[in-house]
C-alpha cells in the first residue's frame, strides 16, 4: 500500500507575523493532501491546555479527524501531539506515553489500518537537549519492542540539528529528512523528520514551501510518501 504522511509543528497557530491563525493552519493542513497528518504544539501550554487547533475547525476546514489522544479533556493532542486522519482510516489502539526529561514531552502510539493493510504511527516532539533526546527515543524504542510487529513510522519534531547524530536508539530505522524546515523565514535545520521501521520504504520526501508555510509557524510541514508492506 502507498501511503503519503505528513507532520508540522504548528506552533499553536502563531504566525511570525503573531496572528493567532487557526483557519491559516488548516488551509495548509488541507492543502499537504495527505490522509495521516501529525502536529506539534497543537495545544496550548497553560490552564487547561485548550487546543490552539479545535477540533470542530478541522472537521470543517480539512478532510480529516483528530484522533482521541487520552490528555486534557480540551486538548486534541497528547503532551501538544496531535493525529489527523481521514475516514478511510480506522484507529485500532492508541496509547500515550511521557517521555523522560526535564520538559514535559510525549509521544502518541497509534495503530491503524488503511486499505486491509495494518500499520503503526508514533507522532512525537523530542526535548531541546539531546542527552533527553536519545533518552525518549529509547522509551519509545522499547514501547514498541513490547508490541506485537508491525510496520512503524516515527514522525514529529525530532529537534535535532545534527544529520546523524542522536539517533542511536533507533537502530534498523531509516532516518528520512527531506530537508530543512526551521526557520521558516529562513530555514537552516532539518527538525522534522520520519523515521521508518521495517514493513516500509521511502517512496519520496519534500519539504513543504509556500506562501502560507512560510509566515503560518516557525516550521516548515514535511511530507513523505512510503510503501507499506501488507502483512509485514
Amino acid at each position: 500500500m502507498r501511503l503519503t504522511l505528513a507532520t508540522w509543528n504548528i506552533r499553536k497557530c502563531v504566525g511570525l507575523d503573531r496572528r493567532r491563525d487557526p483557519h491559516r493552519i488548516a488551509r495548509v493542513i488541507d492543502a499537504l493532501d495527505a490522509p495521516i497528518v501529525a502536529l506539534q504544539e497543537a495545544d496550548r501550554r497553560l490552564g487547561h491546555r485548550p487546543a490552539a487547533l479545535r477540533p470542530d475547525i478541522i472537521e470543517s476546514e480539512t478532510r480529516l479527524r483528530p484522533v482521541e489522544a487520552g490528555g486534557f479533556e480540551p486538548s486534541i493532542g497528547w503532551h501538544g501531539n496531535a493525529l489527523l486522519v481521514d475516514d478511510r482510516t480506522t484507529i485500532e489502539d492508541t496509547h500515550g506515553l511521557h517521555l523522560p526529561g526535564i520538559e514535559p514531552r510525549g509521544a502518541l502510539v497509534i495503530d491503524l489500518q488503511r486499505d486491509d493493510t495494518a500499520f503503526r504511527v508514533v507522532a512525537t516532539h523530542l526535548g531541546f537537549l539531546r542527552r533527553y533526546r536519545r533518552a525518549q527515543l529509547a522509551t519509545i524504542r522499547a514501547y514498541l519492542d513490547s508490541l506485537p510487529d508491525r510496520p512503524t513510522v516515527l514522525l514529529g519534531d525530532f529537534n535535532e540539528w545534527s544529520p546523524r547524530r542522536g539517533f542511536e536508539p533507533l537502530t534498523g530505522f531509516d532516518i528520512v529528512s527531506p530537508g530543512n524546515t526551521f526557520h521558516s523565514a529562513r530555514p537552516v535545520a532539518p527538525l522534522d523528520r520520519f523515521a521508518l521501521g521495517d514493513g516500509t520504504t521511502l517512496v519520496s520526501c519534500e519539504v513543504i514551501h509556500s506562501r502560507d508555510t512560510r509566515v503560518a509557524s516557525d516550521h516548515l510541514p514535511v511530507r513523505a510518501k512510503i510503501e507499506v508492506q501488507r502483512g509485514a
